[in-house]
């Protein structure tokens, strides 16, 4: 009875999915832009951060990684707030999806794009900006699954909260401007004020930024402490979006 049970989520899960990615291809321009401006700004960057700090191709190639990967944020709270304006999002909420399967459902092509889009911006600092090419990719891989879900879960608790795509923008662009450049993304804590570079580890930007250096550097406790701030991040944002759609939260009429 559970397998069967567990069978029949996932195939809901999947149904979900698929259609998730169809619209995803359909429009593909905003995560394009959140991979080709950031490679841009590395060529145009790295002269000012080579001679400013000691490893500024590390610095400018996973500062603008960690900066344009909170951008995305815009794209994972997108994906429930357009079901909302579509006014479709209660259509689902009355199949036998749970709140959660739809969740997973409607995130899990945005996780795959986040997921390459780091991936991306990695190989690029790699063989064009001339990031050292770390000794352990395992690292690597932890540090841009954790950061991807994190960001995933706080989209998706934005999504249930905001009431337009202008909103959620706002919300989204502000929080990543602010957030990364206080994690040290955009000028490194060395160079910051003492009261800023206090409040730095406020900032989910800092801990992505500090596992994404720590992965180069092949620091497996440098990964794994961050990695578990952040998992604990997500699985909090992740828990307050389901019970807000649970709720009925993410309902139309609350738009």
């Amino acid at each position: 009875m559970i397998p069967e049970r567990i069978s029949e989520s996932w195939q809901r899960i999947a149904a979900i999915a698929r259609h998730n990615t169809r619209i995803r291809l359909r429009d593909p321009g905003q995560a394009i832009s959140y991979i080709v401006m950031p490679m841009v700004l590395m060529v145009v960057l790295k002269p000012l951060y080579v001679k400013a700090v000691q490893g500024g191709s590390t610095q400018v190639v996973t500062g603008l990684l960690v900066m344009f990967s909170v951008f995305a944020i815009a794209v994972a709270g997108n994906s429930i707030l357009v079901e909302r304006n579509w006014q479709t999002w209660d259509r689902l909420r009355a199949s036998r999806a749970t709140a959660t399967e739809m969740l997973i459902g409607k995130i899990i092509p945005i996780y795959v794009i986040m997921t390459f889009q780091q991936a991306l911006l990695f190989v690029y600092g790699c063989f064009v900006i001339g990031l050292p090419v770390p000794k352990d990719l395992g690292y690597v891989a932890l540090a841009i699954l954790v950061w991807a879900f994190a960001l995933l879960a706080v989209g998706a608790a934005l999504a249930t909260v905001a009431r337009s795509s202008g909103e959620l923008g706002v919300i989204s662009d502000v929080g990543a401007l602010v957030l990364s450049s206080m994690g040290g993304a955009l000028v490194p804590l060395s160079l910051m004020p003492g009261w800023l570079r206090a409040g730095a580890h406020a900032s989910p930007g800092y801990w992505a930024l500090k596992m994404d250096q720590a992965a180069v550097a092949n620091d497996a406790r440098g990964v794994l402490v961050p990695a578990a701030v952040l998992g604990g991040l997500g699985l909090l944002a992740g828990v307050y979006a389901v019970r807000r759609l649970t709720r009925g939260w993410g309902r139309t009429r609350m738009l």
